[in-house]
């Protein structure tokens, strides 16, 4: 029997769309908020002939990155506001899942069309984030999504660190990251889709593999040592590809999902045919696979909440994943038309793993950590922690949620 209880509500002012927890040891604690706001012109005058000589002012898109401390000894505000920066609307963001000069690093994709470096230093009372490097993509775009290269537990050293970002003409950038004195270094842009390029996501395995999703309903993957020439192109899915990843347990697997509110599971060396194809109900905005859980695939799936997949039999039978039960409380708050974006953030394994998902119909993330530091035969994947956040009330609610999630 699954329930919520609601702990905390914080207030973020702005429309929350894109978080991340800090995976590294020591500030996993640590929560990134990104949001998003549209600032539309003023209402047109009275008299409706005065339009024609008016020249339409610009929409500007609004952003504000938070920082937050979490505090599972506070009962009753766990979660702390340590920072804030106004910023252009943030589109996605994801942590680097290692330590680069010392420091954890965040990216931020933003309306701007740049992709951000920020460096987290130690504050008097917790810690902060500074500016550390910032290059513009594109004239005249979005940047809409971006990941980094290092998205599994090891990494050679001769390996380089590498950002994958995708934006709003369609085109995909490679970046390379200089680690003695970080900074972004654009290796090579390609037009990979028609329209909106939605999603860029590594292969973790095989890190000279991309893979892309575009509003064209096309996912696509590609060799960045050939720059614009695709290895394949997949029409499987009937409308946009908004998520991809790349697992980071099992070598040649990838999960996809579209607004045609279908998951697939593939083995990336045979891309004619996914292995399983799950219908949840509703646009898959984000995917996100478990941090040691490895047949657990968690969703955002937007006007039907989260939903979370057993892939095991997927992997093994090619048997569709199974998607577990959810908890209506949280699944009512995504309803209406328009604009609906919330944050689930569940916490696995009693507080010692971390587990972020951003649910939305129009913009939203997905993150995890993955470094643990349990055993995960030791984790109790029982008792979790989410947290919502809605469009209207700009509002960040904190839940406690039990279930059984294996």
């Amino acid at each position: 029997m699954m329930g919520a209880f609601a702990l905390q509500t914080v207030d973020t002012e702005l429309t929350a769309d894109s978080v991340e927890w800090c995976p590294l040891q020591g500030c996993r604690h640590l929560l990134a908020c990104g949001t998003y706001q549209l600032r539309r012109p003023e209402d047109p005058p009275a008299d409706p002939q005065s339009k024609v000589m008016e020249v339409e002012e610009p929409r500007v898109r609004l952003g504000r990155l938070f920082l937050y401390n979490f505090n599972e000894n506070n009962s009753t505000h766990p979660l702390v506001e340590v920072q804030r920066k106004d910023t252009s609307a943030i589109l996605d963001m994801k942590w680097c899942h290692i330590p680069v000069a010392g420091h954890a690093l965040l990216g931020l994709a933003d309306a701007s069309g740049s992709i951000q470096l920020l460096r987290l230093v130690e504050s008097e009372k917790s810690h902060v984030l500074e500016p550390l490097s910032s290059l513009a993509l594109e004239e005249q775009c979005l940047a809409l999504s971006l990941d980094w290269s290092t998205g599994k537990t090891g990494r050679a050293r001769d390996q380089p660190l590498k950002i994958i970002s995708s934006d709003s003409t369609g085109q995909l950038h490679l970046l390379m990251v200089n680690e003695t004195a970080p900074r972004l270094q654009k290796v090579a842009s390609w037009q990979a889709h028609q329209f909106e390029a939605w999603i860029a996501a590594f292969d973790y395995w095989h890190t000279e593999i991309v893979y892309s999703g575009g509003d064209d309903g096309l996912l696509r993957g590609w060799d960045t040592r050939v720059p614009g020439r695709f290895l394949f192109t997949s029409k499987r899915h009937t409308m946009g590809v908004c998520s991809i990843q790349s697992s980071p347990h099992w070598e040649h697997v990838l999960a996809t999902g579209s607004y045609d509110e279908h998951i697939l599971l593939w083995d990336t060396r045979n891309m004619k045919q996914p292995l399983a194809d799950t219908p949840v109900q509703g646009g898959v905005w984000r995917i996100k696979w478990h941090p040691f859980h490895h047949h657990l695939l968690l969703a955002a799936c937007m006007h039907s909440g989260f939903k979370i997949l057993n892939c095991q039999k997927a992997m093994g039978e090619k048997q569709r994943a199974t998607v577990l039960p959810s908890n209506s409380t949280v699944e009512l708050c995504i309803s209406g038309l328009g604009f609906h974006q919330f944050l689930l953030h569940v916490f696995w394994g009693s507080l010692l793993c971390m587990f972020i998902i951003l649910v939305s119909s129009d913009v939203a993330t997905a993150a995890t950590t993955r470094d643990c530091g349990v055993n995960p035969e030791e984790a109790d994947s029982t008792f979790s922690l989410l947290a919502t956040c809605s469009f209207y009330d700009h509002a960040l609610h904190l839940w406690e949620w039990e279930g059984n999630g294996a």
